[in-house]
């Protein structure tokens, strides 16, 4: 059975859509890793940083990242859709490489992040899982100014075993889905070939080991006791 080129197009859209959730989780854990300290006024500073940006620019950006996790979203189901009924992955450049757990599983890793999302965003964007904690109800003094307790609304959060537990977890699923998303985003868009394959596959899980021990050290440490607001 041939390939449509509406099924490539679908595929390109995917991985790089896909991509640009990568370099936003990348750029978002460097902001959440000021909770270390490294940033002076640590993690409430940066999340004073983003709220004072202008708010069409704020909005703009929230629709825009909506829109491609909407499009990645619809194009995973139509291509899983299409395999099962026949059709195997098409890649600009073909490889012989063997299917893993990660790979055979995107469409339900992909599933899990969604859901999590939606519960991430409930907790620490809208403050509305443990409203008792939440960052806009405690102000804090920085730099001369009141402003919302982030760092204690996440160290209160991630003390709880159950929260510290999902949100670990969660990076797990995350780091299976980078882990195959990563490298078929280069077999897609034909940036690969035979011999580089395996080296990129390794260079992804690398990148996709980091994302996933950069968000899992933030709760990990609060709910151990080492790190405290």
């Amino acid at each position: 059975m041939q390939f449509t080129s509406s099924s490539i197009g679908r595929k390109v859209f995917m991985a790089i859509t896909g991509q640009s959730m990568v370099l936003f989780a990348v750029i978002h854990l460097l902001g959440n890793s000021s909770i270390f300290g490294w940033l002076n006024g640590g993690i409430n500073a940066y999340a004073e940083h983003l709220h004072s940006l202008p708010l069409p620019f704020i909005i703009g950006f929230r629709l825009v990242m909506l829109a491609m996790v909407c499009i990645h979203i619809w194009f995973g189901i139509q291509l899983t859709i299409e395999n099962r009924g026949g059709r195997p992955q098409q890649y600009a450049v073909k490889s012989t490489q063997k299917a893993t757990f990660a790979s055979e599983n995107m469409i339900w890793t992909g599933a899990l992040i969604g859901i999590f999302l939606l519960y991430h965003l409930a907790h620490f964007t809208f403050q509305v899982i443990n409203p008792e904690t939440a960052a806009l109800k405690h102000l804090v003094p920085l730099h001369n100014e009141m402003v919302p307790n982030v760092l204690g609304m996440v160290v209160s959060g991630f003390s709880n075993f159950l929260v510290s537990f999902i949100y670990a977890g969660a990076m797990v699923v995350l780091f299976l889905h980078l882990s195959h998303g990563i490298q078929s985003f280069f077999q897609t868009m034909g940036w690969s070939c035979d011999r580089s394959q395996p080296i990129i596959v390794k260079l992804g899980s690398l990148v996709a080991l980091v994302i996933f021990l950069g968000y899992v050290t933030i709760p990990l440490t609060i709910f151990a006791g080492i790190l405290k607001g």
